[in-house]
């Protein structure tokens, strides 16, 4: 096995030589009191895990190179993320996996007589029952044979009071000589009655992994849906990127694969790829989020449920997902990272 192999043949003498798994706790600015839980594999890769934002993924590193996108705000303390629901543009963090939901998704709105923030709650929710350690792997995984992973879990609750319990038991696999993460979620209704749901993993990439060196690549057999006009303009755009922009418009469109639910990414200059799956039996769409404007340049694939209008557009359009009486359903994304010749 990876680690105890070297650790019997004499080449080190602390596993942590290879593998870093910790916690720490940020101690300045607006983050402050922010944990993390640091990740470094033998496999070159480097992730920061956000227990105070519901197991999501902020900075991410291959080989020592940035591959994850952080926007102007960073994070902010765990003390006052819930305080800002309504001010998004002003606390949105970017970071490798942001999740939306999981009672709204997209712009805010008023649906009946509740208020769904820009992309729901779910981030601003902690954890609990989290637990990280380095284990044998499970039978399930793709992880290689015998390789050691390192495996985060904890549970996410959002409820209100005479409303919805929804739950998430989110795990988080990552080989500890690789370079992978894979993120798996069961989410359950645990009330006696059917709830609608939309969930959305916010995935970001920016640079040097996104430059306008890099291409995109999706499966031929798929539909393309423009959200606004604007993006219209861009459709032969879907694949390829530009310089940074000046104040240009972010563009959004809408895949919906056929069969395959894959996405590459690659930069022939920098030498990496990024290979991204997910379960499009409960994920069925892949928004893709494209702002080549300067100082917000991103790619955000998103594979998710629904159309991210918000909860009440997406009532009137007939396309608000329903999870049942006391049922569940699991969602996958898994990210790799690769070299290319």
């Amino acid at each position: 096995m990876p680690m105890l192999k070297e650790l019997r043949q004499g080449y080190i003498g602390n596993p942590a030589q290879l593998v870093t798994l910790r916690r720490v706790t940020v101690n300045e600015g607006r983050a402050r009191g922010t944990e993390i839980i640091e990740v470094r594999t033998a496999g070159g890769l480097e992730l920061e895990i956000l227990p105070n934002a519901g197991l999501d993924i902020g900075q991410c590193r291959y080989q020592g190179i940035n591959m994850s996108w952080m926007s102007k705000n960073g994070y902010d303390s765990p003390a006052v993320i819930g305080q800002y629901e309504n001010e998004f543009v002003n606390t949105f963090p970017g970071g490798l996996l942001y999740t939306c939901g999981l009672r709204s998704a997209g712009p805010a709105n008023r649906d009946g007589d509740e208020w769904h923030p820009l992309h729901g709650r779910y981030h601003s929710l902690a954890a609990e029952q989290v637990s990280a350690e380095i284990v044998e792997p499970c039978t399930d995984t793709e992880s290689a044979a015998g390789e050691q992973e390192i495996c985060i879990r904890g549970t996410i609750r959002e409820t209100a009071l005479f409303g919805h319990v929804l739950t998430v038991k989110r795990t988080i696999r990552i080989p500890a000589c690789g370079a992978s993460v894979q993120i798996e979620d069961v989410l359950t209704n645990e009330t006696p009655r059917d709830e609608e749901i939309m969930q959305i993993y916010h995935c970001n990439f920016g640079y040097p992994l996104l430059s306008e060196h890099a291409k995109l690549i999706l499966p031929e057999e798929r539909e393309t849906i423009p959200r606004t006009e604007f993006a219209k303009t861009g459709l032969e755009k879907t694949c390829t990127f530009e310089k940074p922009v000046d104040s240009e418009e972010e563009r959004v469109f809408f895949q919906k694969m056929k069969k395959d639910f894959c996405a590459r990414l690659e930069n022939p200059e920098l030498g990496v790829s990024m290979t991204m799956t997910w379960s499009g039996d409960t994920l069925p769409i892949l928004s893709e989020w494209r702002s080549m404007a300067s100082g917000d340049y991103v790619l955000g694939l998103e594979p998710t449920n629904c159309y991210i209008s918000g909860r009440h557009a997406e009532r009137e359009n007939g396309t608000l997902p329903v999870l049942g009486a006391f049922a569940s359903e699991r969602h996958s994304v898994t990210i790799t990272f690769a070299g290319i010749a």
